[in-house]
């Protein structure tokens, strides 16, 4: 049983442990990789070859006829008939016998071999094939018509069912696997009626044209448009005395019927017909060649071949990258699972030159501009809306209440709301990287809040001097942009990077269970409820002193004589209103309101969880699953919002202010620079505007490097030094209008992303979908603010939102290479995955890097409660540059070396002759 070998070289190298002495001995170029090399050339000169649905048809006998049935198909993997006929089995890795491999190869050798031949239709090719044979004196004349009449049988395809069928047929038939039952239903000694044979071509059996079952066939969305297909034709009868063998290659793709079981052109055709009595081994030869046409290199191969010795060699090439199991070690009947790729994540670099990551910004950016608008025209583009919708109007109001309990309301929801609106459509449409979500972080609202109890303090007004730190700070982020800064990001490690976003993740999670918990304090659990002593629970309103009547008569403004009231048969409103107290042990009793935000908030959290995973799921197609997935946040909200209007409790809902004014009276919408504040403040200010430039400046790059990770597959390029300079510009923007300020938020921009990915559509059965990249837009963004602006009308329950906050948070932690270390540190050696890693760094080692950055996130977390979270970006600004100083440090020693080298007596470095060593190979065979 055979596997293709995953190379242990490359392991061998990044460990050290390689010498020239000892190099395997096939690194060395064989006669056949030789003869590839000329074959395949350079695969970036030449164009790609197309995708190859491979099908195999075995010889049947239906009541008195014979047909051609089918028996299993490829695309990457494949998918055999299962016993019964009347499904497909799962798609797995095909795993053949050694012996089927090298009598294939005998088989190409003796066999009869037509490359590039003409043929428009299946009798022509066949004739074609015959004739070859009886010119190479492989066949006699006398057999010309009965193997025509028997290549020219219809093909029943999986698609098509017999009218009827024996109870004895339906057991029979099968997969065409090591038992080859499917063979079992060819009678003991097929004859050929002599009347039928020498009318064979008039009373051919296969269709001309695709049938109507062919055309509507399902199966052509897991094929690619340009797919073109190699059919296999493999069979016993009793009129051969040896095989009958012949590969064909159409000098261009032909639609040959009712052939293959999707109107896919073919190229190739493999025909094996044999005597009596070796079923079992054509099937496993057929099976050996249709694995080969849809393995990579062989194709090529096949595609670009000269003659039959280029074909043997691909063979002898397939040979020398596989591992044989030995039997009795496994079980064959196992099938192997497709395997998973896991994509790599790695940082651009850019050039460091005056004003120059700007121009290179603006120039990849431009001619994308146009499709960052038509592109965003897709159902999945509503479903990112509605998501990030909600993440950022509940980050607006909570972030806004803050504000106003930090600056006493000189900023609140309302500016809040405002800028969120302003600052978001205006970014996402000049922007280099649209996909970045702008909101207030909590670095600047610790900031703003220090700065209000300074200004308040020293008797300073606090909006004149936020408005020339915004100015300030703005200059200062034109001057970084000006001088390539962001060129900085190249010397972010992983260890940067995920220690930032997993304190952002963890924050969202940990607000969200805070507010939670919050609420059973507001609205306890009335675990004292007695129902035998229902008597006792009551609250009454009661009348106020009389000496305080007139005071409410004129405080009602009105003619309602208030001594006259009945007080006990108010309501709780009422009594308050009139001047009332009310009195009982119900009176601040809600029944069930803790319980029920709990049910709100987990259930929201829950549903969107496993409605993710649905596309995942075996139920309903593959669209609808997508479908499901896609809107599965709007979904579990309209949900438990249909559920909290249904139960009707007093839960808590998220209010939006509806007035358009500024939230602290007397001050308007537009800050005057200048009369408020002594002179030196305005020069002064540029040293808190040094700080505030840091925070922008870390908060933003990093971000967009999480943004712009190589593994999200972004085709429009990043934009670090455009983002830069219009976050700077926005500041002073906001500031003139006392706005808060905005920067990058790291979890709802990486939740934008998540909803925003695209996989392929047309994947090979059992292939993964293949992640194509995200849809990168601007209409997503600048959706989401607009609508954050005009959000006048909201009744959602905030338990609700509190539930979408978790799933962001949990959500961002799934990309984060560290939360999987964390995970290890509990699970046995047996049960961890295989992480590249941990292949090359013992687990103690890993182990200890973890505890180091938990021990790192600690202390932020830590930081991040006092007024010293301020100062985090600059501690991962120091971070970098000791980064910055080792790597340079690395490369001075790299050039010693290399001058070391040069002096003659130093050998060059042996990984890297292995490296090249390895990528000669490489090149030799026409391989990336």
């Amino acid at each position: 049983t055979l596997r293709r070998c995953s190379s242990r070289h490359s392991q061998e190298i990044q460990t050290g442990k390689f010498s020239i002495t000892s190099l395997p001995v096939h690194l060395a170029v064989s006669p056949a990789a030789e003869r590839l090399r000329y074959i395949l050339g350079d695969d970036e000169e030449t164009m790609p070859t197309p995708t190859l649905f491979t099908e195999m048809d075995t010889l049947q006998h239906e009541g008195d006829e014979l047909e051609w049935r089918e028996s299993a198909r490829w695309v990457k993997f494949e998918e055999k008939v299962e016993e019964g006929g009347e499904r497909w089995s799962k798609p797995h890795v095909s795993t053949l016998s050694l012996h089927s491999l090298f009598e294939l190869r005998t088989c190409l050798q003796t066999g009869t071999v037509l490359l590039d031949l003409e043929g428009y239709s299946l009798p022509q090719i066949v004739d074609d094939i015959i004739e070859r044979q009886i010119e190479e004196g492989l066949i006699g004349p006398e057999l010309r018509d009965k193997i025509s009449f028997v290549l020219l049988r219809k093909h029943r395809h999986q698609t098509k069912k017999p009218i009827h069928r024996s109870f004895a047929d339906l057991g029979k038939s099968g997969s065409g696997g090591s038992e080859c039952s499917i063979f079992k239903t060819v009678p003991v000694s097929p004859s050929i009626p002599t009347h039928i044979v020498h009318n064979s071509r008039s009373m051919n059996d296969i269709a001309e044209s695709p049938s109507t079952d062919q055309l509507k066939n399902k199966f052509m969305k897991k094929i690619p448009r340009d797919a073109e297909a190699s059919n296999v034709l493999v069979g016993e009868v009793d009129f051969l005395e040896k095989p009958f063998v012949a590969f064909v290659r159409l000098s261009q793709a032909a639609t040959l019927g009712g052939l293959t079981e999707v109107p896919v052109p073919t190229r190739f055709l493999f025909v094996l017909l044999g005597p009596l009595g070796k079923a079992k081994s054509y099937n496993e030869i057929g099976r050996a060649i249709a694995t080969l046409m849809v393995d990579d290199l062989f194709s090529d191969v096949a595609y670009k071949a000269r003659d039959r010795e280029d074909l043997i060699a691909g063979i002898d090439e397939f040979l020398d990258e596989v591992i044989v199991l030995p039997p009795g070690e496994w079980d064959p009947k196992i099938r192997i699972e497709p395997p998973k790729k896991i994509p790599s994540a790695d940082n651009s670099e850019d050039e460091v030159m005056f004003c120059g990551g700007l121009v290179l910004d603006i120039k990849r950016k431009l001619p994308w501009y146009p499709s960052d608008f038509y592109e965003g025209f897709h159902i999945q583009s509503i479903s990112a809306v509605l998501f990030i919708y909600l993440g950022c109007i509940t980050n607006a109001i909570t972030f806004g209440g803050l504000l106003g309990d930090a600056t006493d309301n000189y900023q609140g929801v309302m500016e809040s709301f405002l800028g969120t609106a302003l600052a978001g459509t205006v970014f996402c449409l000049f922007s280099g990287q649209p996909l970045i979500i702008l909101s207030s972080t909590g670095p600047i609202l610790i900031f703003e809040k220090l700065l209000y109890e300074f200004s308040k303090n020293n008797g300073i007004d606090y909006m004149e001097l936020r408005l020339w730190i915004g100015m300030h700070s703005c200059v200062q982020c034109i001057f970084l942009v000006a001088t390539d800064a962001s060129y900085i990001i190249k010397y972010m490690t992983r260890f940067t990077e995920e220690g930032f976003s997993s304190l952002i993740s963890f924050i969202f999670i940990s607000d969200a269970i805070k507010k939670m918990v919050g609420a059973f304090k507001y609205y306890p659990i009335n675990i004292d409820f007695k129902p035998d002593y229902v008597t006792a629970y009551k609250c009454e309103c009661l009348a106020p002193d009389p000496s305080k009547f007139i005071l409410g008569v004129e405080h009602v403004g009105t003619s309602l004589n208030v001594t006259a009231l009945d007080w006990t048969q108010l309501s709780k409103k009422e009594c308050v209103k009139y001047g009332g107290s009310l009195v009982g042990k119900s009176c601040k009793y809600v029944p069930d309101l803790a319980l029920m935000s709990f049910i709100l908030f987990f259930g929201t959290y829950t549903m969107t969880v496993t409605l993710k995973k649905f596309k995942f799921s075996r139920y309903f197609p593959t669209k609808l699953r997508k479908l499901i997935s896609d809107f599965s946040i709007f979904m579990s909200i309209m949900t438990f919002v249909g559920l909290d209007m249904l139960i009707g409790l007093q839960t808590p809902k998220l209010i939006v202010p509806t007035d358009f004014k500024p939230t602290r009276a007397g001050r308007g919408w537009f800050v005057m620079p200048f009369g408020k504040n002594p002179w030196w403040v305005y020069v002064a200010s540029s040293v808190p505007a040094l700080l505030v430039t840091i925070l922008i400046f870390m908060d933003q790059q990093i971000s967009a490097v999480i943004v712009n990770r190589k593994e999200n597959k972004l085709k429009k390029g990043c934009g670090y030094h455009l983002d830069l300079l219009w976050v700077g510009v926005l500041m002073v923007a906001c500031s003139f209008m006392g706005l808060p300020w905005y920067v990058a938020a790291t979890v709802i921009s990486i939740a934008h992303i998540d909803s925003l990915k695209m996989e392929s559509e047309s994947s090979a059965p059992g292939e993964q979908p293949q992640f194509l990249g995200v849809r990168e837009q601007r209409l997503t963004g600048i959706l989401v603010f607009v609508l954050t602006g005009v959000s006048i009308f909201l009744f959602i329950p905030m338990p609700v939102l509190y539930g979408v906050f978790l799933y962001m948070g949990v959500a961002s932690l799934g990309g984060i290479q560290f939360w999987d270390r964390i995970k290890l540190i509990m699970m046995p050696a047996k049960h961890q995955p295989d992480f590249s890693y941990l292949r090359h760094v013992p687990l103690r080692r890993v182990h200890l890097f973890t505890l180091v950055q938990i021990v790192c996130l600690a202390v932020l977390w830590i930081l991040k409660s006092t007024f010293l979270a301020i100062i985090f970006p600059v501690m991962i600004l120091g971070l970098m540059v000791k980064e910055k100083k080792k790597k340079e440090d690395e490369k001075k020693n790299t050039k010693k070396d290399k001058k070391k080298g040069k002096g003659g007596d130093d050998s060059e470095d042996v990984s890297v002759l292995v490296v090249r060593l390895l990528k000669e190979r490489r090149r030799l065979l026409g391989l990336k």
